[in-house]
């Protein structure tokens, strides 16, 4: 129960609930554990829970009718995911699979919408962040039509460092748990084309490298080397 709280406390869409909410919420927990490449839930099922990963990455994923996979985000530690349990009886628009071991905290949908009408409260914090991943949605949209390549991929690392746990882009290393091909995969674009532009900013001391993982060393140095590429 206290490794629940601390779980969900943790958590920004649950910032507006009182202690006394969060009690209730830890009581109707349920913590699950998935293995790597594991699927949590497939798309296209009815949505009835709301997940928060405790530990490792998600990796949320939509499939076409020809059986061709296409990464569309990566959670981390600390997120959530299934915004769909607001509205019941939605399908799930996409799958979620474990990216790496995961432990996560379920809550189910009718209990959870039953503390929010007990907890009117909650409502602005919950609103603010279902209206801020909209806001993120549409400016993935804006990058892809109007930006130039090295200016998306970089824009897409800091977004992935700040939905990994980050926040805000500061000066400390973050470093993201994606292969450079789940990320071609993410943006629609080929491992090569991924690679030559993270190549050029590990060159620019911007990122460094390993198996599986992207650091940027500098956030908000990145920040500012890509607001001066997009105006080139």
């Amino acid at each position: 129960m206290t490794k629940i709280k601390t779980v969900l406390a943790d958590c920004p869409i649950l910032a507006g609930f009182p202690p006394d909410a969060m009690e209730d919420l830890a009581a109707i927990g349920r913590v699950r554990s998935f293995s790597v490449g594991e699927q949590i839930y497939e798309q296209g099922t009815i949505n009835t829970t709301l997940c928060v990963i405790s530990e490792g990455v998600v990796r949320i994923s939509s499939i076409n009718a020809g059986g061709r996979e296409a990464t569309l985000i990566m959670f981390g530690a600390g997120a959530w995911f299934g915004d769909a349990v607001f509205s019941p009886g939605m399908p799930r628009v996409y799958g979620a699979t474990a990216h790496e071991p995961v432990t996560l905290v379920e809550l189910p949908g009718d209990s959870f919408r039953a503390l929010m009408q007990r907890y009117p409260q909650c409502y602005p914090v919950v609103l603010d962040r279902v209206s801020r991943r909209l806001w993120t949605a549409m400016s993935i949209i804006e990058d892809d039509a109007l930006r130039n390549i090295p200016t998306r991929i970089g824009r897409r690392l800091l977004f992935l460092a700040q939905i990994q746990g980050t926040g805000e882009a500061r000066t400390r290393p973050v470093t993201i748990r994606i292969t450079r091909e789940h990320m071609a995969n993410m943006m629609g674009m080929t491992r090569q084309g991924v690679h030559r532009w993270v190549k050029e900013f590990e060159r620019e001391g911007l990122v460094s490298l390993e198996y599986g993982k992207i650091t940027l060393v500098n956030p908000a140095a990145l920040q500012a080397y890509l607001s001066r590429v997009d105006q080139s």
